[in-house]
């Protein structure tokens, strides 16, 4: 993977910023609630870059990449998790997976996404419109990955999420994804919060979380600022006793390789390779879906692939 770098910004800055995102994991009320905040400003500001992403763009996937983070926040260990949505709508669909070290990547099924108007306001239902989401973990010490889905029923990454984990996994579950542009268009701040209140929690317990949620200020808005999560879920949370467990790292990562990518070559009928080599255009290009890295073989490279196929059939 590489990544493209944010104008203006020096090291410095980057490392300044990486520091900040972060995966907050806590319990409420005696362990019956479980909950984790994400602070992803800097890896979004990433995504988008890598991806080249207008507004809208950024504002979906972003909520998808904050949102795969919290799916995988209850992994461990070599554990992963993916998030699909297949819509009918002008999104048409994306891809992210996320795993238990904190790192994400995915991508959209369509850049750019057409629209015929201006948005009026965030409401991204008419974005998506009828379709799927499902949620994919890939446990390590499983034989076959486990795959829920669910019919898309707002059109709200968050809500769309909330209602799978009570349809599918019979499990009440709240998500709030949020990110905070400038007035200019830039990244101001990025995050989103995932509670879980476990079976046999008081029906007390469940009331006071949903009025302490109800006046949640903007995460997004939360992230922007100089304020620490730690001090927000401490503040906000207070009712219900907040424990901090641990707040690992988090990332825009992907694992490609330029080795791996020139791999898939070898996969290709032996004519397709035999027409490369002839007629190119050189240098090829293979991309990356995941990050949109972009890894260039050249012609004395294509032919060496050509001619190592010759010599293995």
């Amino acid at each position: 993977m590489k990544n493209k770098p944010i104008p203006g910004e020096n090291a410095k800055d980057r490392l300044k910023a990486a520091e900040k995102d972060r995966l907050y994991r806590f319990l409420l009320s005696g362990g019956v609630v479980r909950g984790a905040l994400v602070h992803g400003t800097r890896l979004v500001q990433e995504m988008r870059a890598n991806h080249e992403l207008g507004l809208l763009e950024t504002l979906i996937l972003g909520h998808a990449y904050i949102g795969g983070l919290l799916v995988a926040s209850s992994l461990k260990g070599e554990d992963r998790a993916a998030l699909k949505i297949e819509c009918s709508g002008p999104v048409r669909g994306l891809v992210v997976e996320a795993n238990a070290r904190g790192e994400v990547r995915g991508y959209l099924q369509r850049v750019s996404i057409p629209v015929e108007k201006p948005p009026e306001d965030f409401n991204l239902s008419p974005f998506f419109g009828a379709g799927f989401i499902s949620v994919t973990r890939y446990l390590h010490d499983a034989k076959q990955p486990f795959t829920g889905q669910v019919a898309l029923q707002h059109g709200n990454i968050a809500q769309d999420l909330a209602h799978y984990y009570l349809t599918s996994e019979q499990i009440p579950t709240a998500f709030s994804l949020s990110v905070k542009f400038t007035s200019d268009g830039d990244i101001a701040g990025a995050g989103g919060l995932f509670l879980q209140v476990m079976p046999g929690a008081a029906d007390t317990v469940t009331a006071d979380l949903e009025k302490i949620v109800y006046d949640l200020p903007s995460l997004g808005e939360v992230c922007s600022g100089r304020g620490a999560m730690e001090r927000f879920l401490q503040t906000h949370f207070k009712p219900l006793h907040p424990v901090l467990l641990d707040k690992p790292r988090v990332a825009f990562f992907c694992p490609c390789r330029r080795a791996s990518v020139v791999r898939i070559l070898r996969t290709l009928p032996i004519e397709d390779l035999k027409d490369m080599c002839e007629n190119g255009p050189f240098p090829v290009e293979l991309r990356c879906h995941h990050c949109n890295t972009v890894y260039h073989v050249n012609r004395d490279e294509m032919q060496a692939l050509y001619l190592e196929r010759i010599n293995r059939t």
